[in-house]
């Protein structure tokens, strides 16, 4: 097994699956979610509810299914390899392919880190009134820290909590308001696409389906060093990473939603379109009590960290793989893809003078970058050259174009709804 970090937890090869063991397993998906319940998703959902009302429900839903497929894909590859994607993508591919992909890639992990610094300094702000600014550079100082002197197993416990808080958070929060379920049930599985919503809609989708949790996933599920001596051991392994995947990514559809709602039930309700996330505080505390704006902005505080955390990691997988290196912090190449990809995104914040408009083109990015990866994550994962029997049966192939082919015609939809 490849060195993902020098100070992994030590696991017993020898041990069985057992009833409870899954949750031992859980963590890898958890990581993953985190990178699709930040500061960019804030952004994204309350803009969607608060100018649509529940009407864009259905874009998380079929972004989680579609991240659902994607990521277990992904998880495969890095489990049956020993490979993350930026790795396989070098050894398998030809430089003109992989080289442009993962330079896209570090980009969009740039873009993604934009997001993730500018919520945790809006939370700042919001919490001590610190200016955007100060608050971009102390939550980067931070995240740099945490990073460079904490355990793989650290920063993974602490990012569960993060997410439990925000979890936590939102259930409170959905608690004080007055929710028309009926229709946030039907708008969940309903498409519709009101007028002037097609930005909103490429942007949680980009929101969602994230391309730098593809990279981080498959290098992350290597961390926990399972047994996989043979066959059976692995078709276990994989059908474990399923129910961690599974239940993580239902975790954040629901976290998702519930910004939505919260979105719809007060904002769309009173006719405000929230432009910016520290309107959305302010304006929900004569709304539900001062005490739900202080819970909304200390959750955010807690996604701008921990989705930081996970994007200064995934730039670091990708820039390593890059040099056929797996992720390790205290290697020089997974080094400068941090930095790049926080120093960068920190450079970018002091010419952005519309941080919740930043948040949102940020999320577009995303969405624009990720057909790239995901034709090329599923031309790795069908192939046996690469994975031998484990390769996508024809049928899964199939639906991994189709979700690549769908979000590759949303984005020409947005450069048409653009343009014209």
């Amino acid at each position: 097994m490849k060195n993902l970090l020098n100070d992994l937890k030590r696991t017993d090869h020898k041990r069985h699956l057992g009833g409870l063991d899954f949750f031992r397993y859980i963590g890898p998906g958890l990581l993953v979610t985190v990178g699709f319940i930040d500061p960019g998703n804030w952004a994204s959902n309350f803009a969607a509810g608060s100018e649509f009302g529940y009407a864009l429900l259905w874009v998380v839903t079929l972004s989680t299914v579609m991240l659902i497929i994607l990521q277990h894909n992904v998880a495969h590859l890095g489990i049956v390899t020993g490979l993350c994607l930026s790795e396989a993508a070098t050894q398998y591919t030809p430089k003109w392919v992989s080289r442009p992909v993962l330079a896209t890639a570090v980009l969009a992990s740039i873009s993604t880190s934009l997001a993730e610094i500018l919520g945790g300094a809006i939370a700042l702000q919001m919490i001590f009134g610190i200016p955007i600014i100060a608050g971009a550079i102390l939550t980067t100082l931070l995240v740099l820290i945490l990073l460079f002197t904490n355990s793989y197993k650290r920063i993974e416990r602490a990012i569960i909590g993060f997410v439990s808080v925000i979890g936590l958070s939102f259930i409170y929060e959905l608690f004080l308001i007055d929710i028309d379920w009926p229709q946030a049930l039907r708008s969940w599985v309903v498409p519709s696409l009101p007028e002037g919503s097609m930005l909103v809609v490429m942007s949680v989708l980009g929101a969602v389906v994230m391309p730098h949790n593809l990279f981080l996933h498959s290098e992350v599920i290597q961390s926990h060093e399972y047994n996989k001596q043979d066959d059976a051991s692995i078709r276990k392994v994989l059908k474990y990473e399923l129910f961690d995947t599974l239940f993580s990514m239902i975790v954040g559809w629901a976290i998702n939603s519930a910004m939505i709602l919260l979105a719809a039930a007060t904002f769309f309700k009173s006719g405000i379109f929230v432009e910016e996330l520290q309107q959305a505080k302010s304006l929900l505390e004569p709304l539900l009590g001062n005490s739900a704006g202080m819970v909304f902005a200390l959750a955010l505080l807690m996604a701008g960290i921990s989705s930081t955390i996970t994007s200064g990691m995934a730039a670091g997988s990708i820039f390593s793989g890059i040099f056929g290196e797996s992720y390790n912090i205290k290697d020089s190449h997974s080094q400068v893809g941090v930095a790049l990809s926080l120093g960068i995104a920190l450079l970018l914040i002091f010419c952005i003078g519309n941080p919740f408009k930043g948040l949102l083109i940020s999320q577009m990015v995303l969405s624009i970058q990720l057909p790239f990866t995901v034709f090329l994550q599923v031309s790795l994962t069908s192939s046996k050259r690469v994975m031998g029997k484990y390769a996508n049966s024809r049928w899964s192939s199939f639906v991994l174009y189709t979700i690549a082919a769908i979000v590759t015609a949303l984005n020409i939809m947005l450069l048409i709804y653009e343009i014209f």
